[in-house]
């Protein structure tokens, strides 16, 4: 059997293409914002009375996603549990990967926390082999905005993942072609991106333990047996780059929802249903964002218990402002709010969407009401463009976007300055972009 899946690849990296991962993002997050968390265990998702992320002090504890408050505070009594706070880790993210793109304008967001970037030909513009570009790169990251993120480096994007597994937190692994064989060889499958529990018990069942084990198996043995995805996963671990780095951002959803959990419960139906307003506004913001309306309409509330109780409407005609989907929700909230029930989340969501078609007038003029909406809609886009996200909002959400700060804490930190968002941060010492040292 030979040692070297890729005998026939004359460079070490035919591509290069650079994974980075942060390293337990959420809660790295408040540690850089406030550096006395440095080295306690933090653990974010208080508002949802569960873990959502924590730091390695944590993890060292037996803390665990999803594990409930209660349980934490027995196994790890001095737990730092704190809020979640999008916006901020939305802002860490913008500017992690703003840096990467100083470097390289080839670069995916694969999640709030990951990216893929190509560096392929960047040795002499850079004056820099791709190695000491990606230690670079990942140490403007780390300096810059006082996070850790482990990276990879590897001809294709799954051997780049198992990279930036390897050493983590904090760690730098390069994988040339003609080493993949080593590091493969210590992989499981179940650690290969793209590899469920599932294939990877079949796999398992089939007598293969290792990545390595899978990429020697012919190509016939694998079309025989295998799915066409699994099919390109093993091209990947032989060093044929077939994913490529997609740098475009997503403009097309076949579905958009927007969710939200608040602090503290409330059984205040005008407040909770303020919330479900405001998740119905911001999901008809990115429909309209991306020219797509839609055909249906689902709305549920989630009470202390974490039972939801929802509806689904299916629209007349494709909608993508929220004062017509609000005016709905609006006639069958009843339906599904239940006195004396406290609910810690709404959700809206916007399905069977459809890309935006210039309506024709009819003779009742629904039409019309619905081309006047969109006018008026556009207009209020552009001075949330301007002066910030919900600049411009509905009186029905008031309660929810004004009233109560942040995840519904009172006196919250930004809730004094309603338009500073994601364009600028005066509170939080975040730089805008990195830079290139």
């Amino acid at each position: 059997m030979p040692t070297n899946i890729n005998p026939l690849n004359i460079s070490d990296f035919p591509k290069a293409i650079l994974h980075i991962d942060a390293d337990c993002f959420f809660a790295s997050c408040h540690i850089a914002l406030e550096p006395k968390l440095r080295g306690k265990p933090v653990i974010t998702g208080k508002e949802r009375g569960i873990a959502s992320s924590m730091s390695y002090e944590a993890k060292a504890s037996g803390v665990k996603r999803g594990m409930v408050l209660s349980q934490i505070k027995k196994i790890c009594p001095g737990a730092v549990i704190l809020n979640s706070d999008y916006e901020n880790y939305s802002l860490f993210s913008m500017r992690m990967f703003d840096i990467v793109r100083h470097y390289t304008p080839q670069v995916e967001e694969y999640s709030i926390d990951e990216c893929f970037a190509d560096l392929t030909g960047l040795q002499r513009p850079l004056n820099a082999c791709y190695e000491n570009i990606a230690r670079r790169i990942k140490h403007n990251i780390e300096s810059d905005l006082g996070i850790t993120v482990s990276a990879g480096l590897a001809p294709t994007k799954v051997l780049a993942k198992v990279g930036s597994k390897w050493q983590k937190p904090s760690g730098f692994t390069a994988i040339p072609a003609n080493t993949a064989h080593l590091f493969l060889a210590k992989t499981r499958l179940a650690g290969i991106w793209g590899i469920g529990p599932a294939t990877s018990e079949y796999l398992c069942k089939c007598g293969l333990k290792t990545a390595l084990e899978l990429a020697q198996k012919n190509e016939e043995w694998v079309k025989n047996r295998l799915t066409k995805p699994h099919y390109e996963i093993w091209q990947e671990l032989r060093g044929t780059n077939v994913y490529p780095v997609i740098c475009q951002t997503k403009n097309d959803y076949r579905s958009i929802s927007k969710t939200k959990t608040f602090l503290p419960a409330s059984g205040d139906r005008g407040f909770v249903f303020a919330q479900l307003s405001k998740n119905i506004e911001n999901a008809c913001i990115k429909a309209r964002r991306h020219h797509l309306a839609a055909k249906r309409f689902i709305f549920f509330i989630k009470n202390q218990q974490f039972a939801c109780r929802g509806t689904e409407i299916k629209l007349p005609t494709e909608i993508s402002t929220p004062s017509e989907l609000i005016g709905l929700a609006q006639q069958k909230f009843n339906r599904i709010w239940q006195n004396g029930q406290k609910y810690r989340a709404t959700g809206a969501i916007l399905a069977d969407l459809v890309h935006c078609q210039a309506k024709q007038m009819d003779l009742f003029g629904d039409s019309s009401n619905a081309i006047r909406s969109a006018r008026i809609f556009e207009k209020v886009d552009e001075a949330c463009a301007k002066f910030g996200k919900h600049a411009v909002f509905l009186g029905s959400s008031f309660a929810a976007i004004a009233g109560n700060g942040r995840n519904g804490i009172k006196n919250a930190p930004r809730a004094k300055n309603l338009f500073a968002r994601n364009n600028s941060n005066p509170h939080f010492n975040i730089p805008l972009l990195g830079s290139v040292k």
